[in-house]
């Protein structure tokens, strides 16, 4: 079990808080075993074994419970000798979970940590419940440093920038790198993720019908990643291969993919209006190797992948990440976290005066001194252009600076 400090020394400063610790991502991405984390951490603080209290809910013997079934279970575990902490993975999977937890916690001298693999477990349902008693926390797959902290466990790690290249293609999903898998069972492995997420998450739960539809829509989105587009774009290219379905299905679906986590819908942001736009928005993927798996491995869509780790990294680190739009082009990130902001180009590399124009004057129209870079992947990465700092990909991804 390799530590994820990252999510664990901001979780374990709510410890013995009153709130309901919220731990929300995709599946696979660690969430269980951050909780596990959590449990060694109480025990290395001489919390008996009899108050640390975890059930895991996507199990089929929990299949049928019902809310009150698992108030009765749980309300008979409460240690009377102090305060019991509950850890309860995949909670969403039973209807009214929410009620348990509130009652729980307002009846008994509780410490709760739940999981959930479907914004569900952010509804409205949770506000009405849990109003100011709960702090949520949004869990990734690995970043690229975690990821050469992991691989370091099973094989020697070469150079960062050329690493780069395997994490973009490998993802971070947690168990795709507990030992030297090949590129095929990496990616047997995420299709697995996928599918489970996809039936259980996104068709089950809604019922949705048309499945065929809903694929082509993911194989759609997922072919797309970085680019602006629309549901009629969508809709438009449907009807192309005469499978017509309307924007408001497609908007649906798009949903559907963002509530079980799989997409980041990633909003315009006109930066002379200082306003979010409602069209034209980019999505990203929880993990790049969610692409490869599903649709094969495309050389020629490590441009839009580089993105989507930046894209991650940024969310990693508390920002909230909108596309740029300028006077006559985009930025391709604006991230503010409080009284925070930096603006980030990326690009695979700069191979003429034109591009590397275009990708710095976009950056100078903006007059302010908050923190703006270019990054990009071939060996001229590194320098300062009118306070624009240039960087490797790679050395952006691990450093400490924003």
């Amino acid at each position: 079990m390799i530590y994820r400090p990252s999510y664990v020394d901001k979780i374990m400063a709510y410890v013995d808080t009153p709130f309901v610790k919220i731990l929300t991502g995709v599946r696979r991405c660690g969430k269980s075993t951050i909780l596990k984390m959590i449990m060694s951490k109480l025990r290395e603080r001489g919390i008996p074994e009899s108050r640390i209290v975890s059930y895991c809910f996507d199990s089929m013997e929990y299949e049928d419970m019902t809310a009150k079934q698992m108030y009765s279970e749980l309300k008979s575990r409460v240690s009377p000798e102090g305060k019991t902490y509950f850890f309860l993975d995949e909670m969403q999977e039973i209807k009214g979970w929410e009620k348990v937890v509130n009652s729980l916690s307002s009846d008994y001298d509780v410490d709760l940590y739940i999981t959930g693999s479907n914004s569900r477990m952010m509804s409205s349902e949770i506000s009405t419940y849990l109003t100011g008693r709960y702090v949520s926390f949004r869990i990734y797959t690995l970043s690229f440093a975690e990821y050469l902290t992991f691989k370091e466990q099973y094989a020697a790690v070469g150079d960062p920038r050329q690493e780069l290249a395997n994490y973009i293609r490998l993802g971070g999903f947690p168990a795709t790198h507990l030992q030297n898998y090949t590129q095929d069972e990496v990616y047997t492995i995420v299709r697995d993720i996928y599918n489970s997420t996809f039936f259980s998450d996104i068709v089950r739960r809604n019922q949705v019908r048309k499945i065929d539809q809903l694929e082509r829509v993911v194989k759609y989105t997922f072919n797309n990643v970085g680019n602006t587009f629309s549901a009629k774009s969508i809709s438009d290219y449907l009807k192309a291969e005469h499978r017509a379905l309307d924007n408001e299905t497609v908007y649906s679906y798009l949903e559907k993919l963002e509530k079980a986590y799989l997409l980041h819908r990633c909003s315009r942001y006109d930066l002379q209006g200082k306003e979010i736009l409602k069209t034209q928005e980019k999505f990203y993927l929880a993990d790049t190797s969610l692409r490869y798996s599903v649709l094969g491995y495309n050389a020629d869509s490590v441009a839009t992948s580089l993105e989507n780790v930046v894209y991650l990294e940024l969310c990693r680190r508390g920002y909230a990440v909108n596309i740029g739009k300028t006077s006559d082009g985009e930025i391709d990130f604006v991230a503010t976290r409080q009284n925070e902001k930096v603006y980030v180009q990326v690009t695979q590399q700069i191979a003429s005066e034109k591009t590397e124009r275009r990708e710095y004057e976009r950056l100078l129209e903006i007059r302010d001194n908050y923190p703006k870079y270019v990054l990009r992947t071939d060996e001229f990465a590194g320098g300062n252009y009118e306070g624009i700092k240039t960087m490797h990909v790679a050395d952006f991804l691990l450093s400490d600076a924003f």
